[in-house]
């Protein structure tokens, strides 16, 4: 089945410390994101490796947060994790979103 609507959805990704899992997917879902799933990591990258090259210090255990959410929110909600969980200081989160063509469900 197609499901066709006016607005574009965006596949967003949320990579931060474990820690912040329960406070970034209530803040995510009161933002308006659907379709939420969540993954753990572990950060292979050596520390001196991220430290000659980005100045990051890497936490070993991540939380990887996957969600669709509308091209009309999308922009409300990256702004979110830099207000409310600093994701444009360092060693605090990534988030990025990647536009979807078509989706099936």
């Amino acid at each position: 089945m197609d499901n066709k609507t006016s607005g574009k959805i965006l596949f967003l990704t949320v990579i931060a410390g474990r820690k912040q899992k329960d406070s970034l997917l209530t803040a995510l879902l009161e933002a308006g994101v659907q379709s939420t799933n969540i993954l753990y990591g572990k950060g292979s990258v050596s520390e001196s490796t991220l430290k000659n090259i980005f100045g990051f210090i890497p936490e070993e255990n991540k939380v990887i947060i996957i969600c669709l959410v509308s091209d009309k929110k999308a922009e409300s909600v990256l702004n979110l994790l830099i207000e409310k969980f600093h994701f444009n200081l360092p060693n605090t989160g990534i988030g990025f979103t990647i536009p979807i063509e078509k989706i099936l469900f």
